[in-house]
């Protein structure tokens, strides 16, 4: 398939989602190629990008996660190489990154998400929980796939949680824990995916459930009426171009026992693996995972 020249499949980089994204380039490698397309695996930590310029890459296909891939970075140097890549751009996919300044733009636009704090090794946990509630979450601002995420049901283990999302980023945020049913929206183009409903007999749905467990149910249908359905769609599709993503990917939110959504956060670049979200939503609208991976790179950015 000549259209899109030789195509780079970013995948692995520097980020400590490195495992994950190796495993979901590999994927989309393969995808690739079996529909046809000149691609080639790309490992920005074993070469510089410059060599994308050298080998005669046309297209890129971002599979990595996390930093260095999913928070603009990758993008900027790819627009600099007047390169096209797929995904968000350089604006979006850093701010997507960032839940804290997620949350600033939502708030400011009115998209519900839930309550939060941030953290210091100073802040007084107990007056924190006092406004949060127990339980709460206490997570790294710019880490994915639950990395360094906490479920902390005691003012007690606070201290713990921080030091441990400390150990991720300088940003570390207290969520109030919204009880209810876990969902996430794909978002492909200009349309969410049907919404798929995540249920774990783990704490939550952290990164052994995402990526290993075998207990991790997945509901598609999700369970909630066709008009609440399109409902909490819609809602998700705001809040993803509100932060002016573009191209693909996954919005992931709470629904409380009253039936209100609140928007967690959003996924520049999620996990194409076999444990994966949006090929999930893919197939329940009928695409195979080669015919996703092929849209994703039509709609490749192109600065």
């Amino acid at each position: 398939m000549n259209r899109f020249g030789k195509v780079a499949v970013l995948m692995g980089g520097r980020s400590a989602e490195r495992e994950i994204s190796l495993k979901s380039g590999r994927m989309v490698l393969e995808a690739l190629r079996k529909k046809g397309v000149d691609a080639h695996a790309f490992d920005p930590r074993e070469q510089g990008l410059e060599q994308l310029i050298a080998q005669k890459f046309e297209r890129a296909f971002i599979a990595l996660h996390g930093r260095f891939g999913e928070d603009g970075t990758v993008q900027g140097a790819l627009e600099y190489l007047g390169i096209p890549y797929t995904g968000s751009g350089v604006m979006a996919s850093s701010l997507a990154m960032d839940k804290w300044r997620t949350k600033l733009l939502w708030q400011a636009a009115g998209i519900p998400t839930p309550q939060y704090a941030l953290l210091s090794k100073d802040s007084d946990f107990a007056d924190i929980a006092a406004r949060l509630g127990l339980p709460m979450m206490v997570k790294p601002a710019r880490e994915g796939s639950s990395i360094g995420m906490s479920k902390v049901a005691s003012v007690e283990k606070i201290a713990a949680a921080f030091d441990l999302a400390a150990e991720y980023d300088t940003v570390v945020m207290a969520e109030r824990f919204i009880d209810g049913i876990e969902l996430t929206a794909g978002i492909l183009g200009e349309e969410p995916l049907p919404l798929i409903r995540l249920e774990t007999p783990r704490v939550f749905y952290d990164y052994q459930a995402k990526y290993f467990a075998d207990d991790t149910q997945y509901l598609c249908p999700c369970g909630l009426s066709q008009a609440q359905e399109k409902k909490v769609q819609e809602q998700a599709l705001a809040a993803f171009r509100l932060l002016g993503c573009s191209g693909w990917g996954r919005v992931d939110l709470m629904l409380d026992r009253e039936g209100s959504a609140y928007l967690l956060e959003v996924n520049t670049i999620p996990g194409m693996t076999d444990h994966s979200l949006v090929p999930m939503a893919a197939r329940a609208r009928g695409m195979t995972f080669e015919d996703l991976v092929l849209r994703i790179l039509e709609l490749a950015h192109v600065g």
